[in-house]
């Protein structure tokens, strides 16, 4: 199934605030709710749709998880009970001018269950299609889902890390030490089950999302598993061959044949000094790409020697 795109759905743009999604919410809603469209099937699946997409956008917290896990990554992490949680549509019925009968009772027809007492709707999974099988039963609430941004060093990526995160449930500070894998990608999301904020009614706490970022590095630049790096020699060492050393991630100093005739960005590898593969027991490579300095002065001596390595023909 294609990932839902929110935004689209209701005609706004991702920087739509929060009163032009209501806006164009309740001029969708009076457009395509069941009671202006009498047993047409089209127009009650077009409600369903825009009133998913308004119970993510209206609500700031689910928002935000959309537009930082992408259409996609939201659907697979939130289930339809999570995206209706707390979405009062006793409230939204009113203030859009939709009152009294079936009007208030119109997402039990709908979506299989019905308004609490208090207006909001708790859906309970039951399988089935996503606007199917949710019962309208009140029952313990999951709590929210939350995300943490990690930053880490190429260093930690190359051996592993121990990360102490702090972060606020509001209710108080938490406290959590986890292991940063070796090889993780930049971009990467670690789910930390368990870790978000509590329950409602004796529901299970929420998760805890580490996303990770890499910094920059001084000496290393990274392609997948693979490190580049940068050294100069001089033009004699270029012509002549030489060997240099040149430090890895390990914090070790490599030695590395330059062998006579090298020219300028010629790159070499060296074989298994890259970063650990995360999950498996390989590692990539580290390449090395040569820069032949040209001096930008030179003594008497110097011109005059170069001046008869010009005459030779060189």
């Amino acid at each position: 199934m294609p990932a839902k795109d929110y935004y689209d759905t209701l005609g706004v743009s991702k920087s739509a605030s929060a009163g032009e999604i209501k806006k164009a919410y309740r001029k969708l809603a009076l457009k395509y709710h069941p009671d202006h469209n009498k047993d047409d099937k089209s127009a009650e699946t077009r409600f369903k749709e825009i009133s998913e997409a308004y119970a993510v956008l209206s609500d700031s917290e689910k928002r935000k998880q959309y537009d930082t896990f992408g259409a996609e990554g939201f659907q697979n992490r939130f289930s339809q009970e999570d995206i209706f949680r707390g979405f009062d549509f006793g409230t939204i019925f009113k203030e859009f001018g939709f009152g009294g009968g079936r009007s208030e009772n119109v997402f039990s027809h709908i979506f299989g269950g019905g308004p609490s007492g208090t207006g909001r709707t708790h859906f309970r999974a039951a399988g089935g299609s996503p606007f199917q099988g949710f019962q309208g039963h009140p029952m313990g609430i999951k709590g929210q889902d939350l995300v943490y941004e990690l930053s880490v060093t190429l260093e930690d990526v190359a051996h592993g890390a121990q990360k102490l995160i702090v972060y606020d449930l509001g209710d108080g500070e938490q406290r959590i030490s986890m292991k940063v894998p070796k090889g993780i990608r930049s971009g990467k999301k670690l789910r930390l089950t368990g870790k978000g904020k509590s329950g409602i009614q004796g529901g299970p706490p929420g998760d805890l999302f580490v996303q990770v970022n890499i910094l920059g590095h001084d000496v290393f630049k990274r392609k997948d598993d693979d490190l580049y790096l940068k050294r100069e020699i001089r033009f004699s060492e270029a012509v002549l061959g030489t060997e240099i050393e040149v430090p890895s991630i390990d914090r070790k100093l490599l030695k590395l044949k330059i062998p006579a005739g090298t020219q300028n960005g010629a790159k070499f590898r060296m074989k298994g000094y890259g970063l650990p593969s995360m999950g498996k027991d390989d590692h990539g490579d580290q390449f090395v790409e040569i820069r032949v300095t040209v001096p930008k002065k030179l003594n008497k001596e110097q011109k005059d020697l170069v001046k008869q390595i010009a005459e030779s023909g060189l």
